[in-house]
């Protein structure tokens, strides 16, 4: 570890002096507009051809498609007004449409995706370093969808739709889960539709110039064209988090950041146990989270007696492998600035292995499952010059025989250049209390770097190693990989590994003890006039898993091709080769083990997928092949509807049926969404599973009345039904829970 670190720390110098050009000075060619300092606010109604406000504003106009047709002008006009007053910035657009009843408003749910229904985005890089940002968009609903892009986000187009769902699939760069305090107003009319947005100050942050020039981009979202299109042009496999490319905004004299907000909750819930004969429990509580503006660029938020009782409850997945499922972080005080705590390296196959040093479900959650309280707890996070910088620690009380645990986190990242940094991690568990051993620690240390090479090549390094009383030596991981991102070919090849001893107990390893060697190929082809096709995606890719001692315990080969034609319809027809070690017999399900050996068997892939911006769409998955020995078929079905943008639906049903030397069996796994939209703040969610693997069905209906910065009023109802224990239960596990939050500024 300390020779590997050593080599790597040897070439910092030499990689700094590299980078002399940072994001600003790249920037020769792009768009400019100019904020409006404006001594009446407009009135925010959304009709922004009817107010004098803006029409002494000069607007911003002109946009380029990425697709369908990639360097071609939108097919519409657009046209974008920036203003403020003291306190508030505004930005107002017009969507022209000469179609206007052929406009897509597909949802209406706070941060629902903006890829399948007419939509509209604009980034503001504050900072204006071509790596950190703010997003806000709407759609003709006026829903209200903002995230912040850290560390440079990806600037990745998915392939899927253009923001929104698919956004950041590739990085974790982008934080959908983000939330500030703004609103928004629409208007849909023949003109075709507009929107106004007020965006106060005190929601973004910024640097302390008394005048200052941002990075500025937009984006506008056609659906029945299935366009997208930005007003500073992008390659077309980047998206809006491509901040290296954004325009500028000139003329904004933002006020000194004076930024303290408290948000104190109140909670009761009432269960009703499974066991016969069981009294009804109820409880009640209180807590508050402080956001506070240290410098205009880095906050200090604290939370007391945290509770997340408001979240949706896990999806749940089907587990036919011998290693650990991930399960995303949801809880909204961790995902606030989770991309600058974030060091690893990430799944990309099935015979991948996904390292995080530090995984925030560690905290708060016990190793069942079960919910462990969280006392209090602090993190300063933001930038400092040309440094981000994060500083985490919690504390977690003893419940269940369970001791309590002190968490503690620190990040730096120093910004070189374009699109490259080098920064380091230390992450620390330490148990706490009487039942606490008294060597009961673990940490965990890393380095880590990206270095962006001209417009598309990236080269992105970690190297760690952890400290577990009791583990000594072979306790190191690293990775090294290199990403390719031309507008016609993507690529990318790595190499990761995790000693034997390598063990951080805050984070998450998909498997241990593990060498993984992977590479990818894409090259997408947009035919001028060929059967109606927009785009073919043909790719290839491998990745295979070694231990130390040179056993193979996992190699996966696929090969691909994506049809997309320009009405939404898409297939993906591939082939997957794979390879699997089994060193010791485990059991598959109950019941059915899979015995040691080795196992290489061929499977047939194929995708259908119909127009998600239509009111009903279908996606199927089918992967057909051999399985440990035998055979597997398991297939996919989801069925999307909606009726209008209030109500949207989803019906997923997974099928898995095995038949391999110890018997056959099947596996199923059901869910339904729904969720209804009484307004774009007032909303009905209900979550219905079954999973015959685990034997139960569970159910959570949410209503949620949100006000500022998805605080407000939740009613929650969870049910769990495990069908299997029904001999020693006679009822299921129901719980109902309130919850009321609210958002107190305190220098509004």
């Amino acid at each position: 570890m300390k020779r590997v670190a050593a080599a790597w720390l040897v070439a910092i110098p030499w990689l700094g002096a590299s980078l002399g050009a940072t994001a600003s000075e790249a920037q020769t060619d792009r768009p400019a507009a100019t904020a409006l300092a404006i001594g009446e606010a407009p009135q925010l109604d959304g009709r922004v051809l009817d107010d004098p406000v803006w029409q002494a504003v000069v607007p911003a106009s002109g946009t380029t498609q990425t697709r369908p047709f990639a360097g071609e002008p939108g097919t519409e006009r657009t046209e974008v007004r920036f203003a403020y007053t003291e306190d508030t910035l505004f930005v107002a657009v017009v969507c022209h449409d000469r179609e206007p009843e052929g406009i897509v408003i597909s949802d209406s749910r706070r941060d629902a995706a903006l890829d399948e229904t007419d939509s509209f985005q604009v980034i503001f890089d504050t900072f204006q370093d071509g790596r950190n940002g703010f997003v806000f968009g709407t759609n003709p609903a006026g829903i209200e969808y903002d995230g912040q892009v850290l560390e440079g986000g990806s600037g990745i187009f998915s392939g899927m739709g253009g923001g929104g769902r698919f956004r950041g699939a590739l990085s974790t760069g982008f934080n959908l889960n983000w939330d500030g305090a703004w609103t928004v107003a629409t208007e849909v009319g023949d003109f075709g539709w507009s929107a106004e947005f007020a965006i106060p100050f005190r929601t973004l942050r910024y640097p302390p110039e008394e005048v200052q020039t941002w990075g500025l981009n937009f984006q506008r979202n056609i659906a029945r064209h299935r366009e997208v299109a930005f007003w500073s042009e992008l390659d077309r496999n980047h998206d809006l988090d491509r901040l290296t490319d954004a325009g500028s905004l000139a003329g904004v004299e933002p006020p000194p950041q004076r930024n303290l907000k408290l948000i104190p909750y109140a909670i009761g819930s009432s269960r009703e146990p499974p066991s016969a004969g069981s009294d009804s429990e109820s409880d009640s509580d209180l807590g508050v989270d402080l956001k506070y503006s240290v410098t205009p660029s880095l906050t200090l938020d604290l939370t007391y007696n945290t509770d997340f009782a408001q979240v949706e409850v896990d999806e749940q997945q089907v587990n036919l492998d011998r290693f650990n499922l991930f399960f995303p972080e949801k809880r909204p005080f961790f995902l606030e600035n989770a991309g600058l705590f974030t060091v690893g390296a990430r799944a990309g196959s099935r015979a991948s292995a996904r390292v995080d040093l530090f995984f925030s479900r560690r905290i708060g959650i016990g190793p069942s499952g079960e919910l462990i309280p969280i006392d209090y707890g602090g993190r300063l996070s933001g930038k400092a010059g040309r440094f981000n910088v994060g500083v985490l620690h919690m504390q977690t009380a003893a419940v269940g025989g369970l001791h309590g645990n002190n968490y503690a986190v620190a990040r730096v990242n120093r910004e070189l250049g374009e699109r490259s940094s080098i920064g380091g991690m230390a992450i620390s568990r330490e148990g706490v209390g009487g039942l606490a051993p008294h060597d009961d620690t673990n940490r965990t240390y890393a380095i880590d770097g990206k270095w962006g090479i001209g417009e598309h090549h990236t080269i992105e390094s970690y190297v760690a190693q952890t400290d577990t009383p009791g583990l000594d030596g072979d306790d190191s991981s690293m990775l090294l990989s290199y990403n390719l991102g031309k507008p016609a070919w993507r690529g990318s090849m790595s190499y990761a590994e995790a000693r034997e001893n390598f063990n951080p107990e805050v984070g998450f390893l998909s498997r241990r003890n593990f060498r993984n060697l992977s590479a990818f190929g894409m090259h997408t082809i947009r035919p001028e006039n060929l059967l109606g096709f927009h785009e073919l995606r043909p790719h290839i890719s491998y990745s295979a898993i070694w231990d130390f001692d040179g056993y193979k315990e996992s190699q996966y080969i696929h090969i691909d091709n994506h049809w997309e034609w320009r009405n939404g319809f898409q297939v993906h027809t591939g082939v997957n080769l794979t390879e699997e070690g089994v060193k010791e017999t485990f059991e598959i399900v109950d019941g059915f083990p899979v015995q040691a050996g080795k196992y290489s068997h061929d499977e047939l892939q194929t995708v259908f997928s119909t127009n998600q911006a239509k009111p009903v769409s279908v996606y199927i998955r089918n992967i057909t092949g051999g399985f440990f020995g035998g055979d597997r078929s398991s297939t996919s079905l989801t069925l999307l509807a909606r009726r209008g943008e209030r109500l949207t639906s989803e019906l997923t049903w997974d099928h898995n049926d095995v038949d391999i030397d110890s018997g056959s069996f099947q596996v199923n796994l059901g869910r339904l969404r729904l969720s209804y939209s009484i307004t774009p703040r007032m909303l009905v969610q209900a979550l219905a599973q079954y999973n015959d693997q685990s034997d139960n069905v569970s159910a959570n209906l949410r209503f949620s009345w949100l006000q500022d910065a998805n605080t407000g009023l939740f009613v929650v109802y969870n049910e769990i039904d495990e069908l299997g224990a029904r001999i020693l239960y006679e009822r299921p596990d129901r719980t109902v829970i309130v919850k009321y939050s609210r958002l107190i500024d305190v220098f509004r």
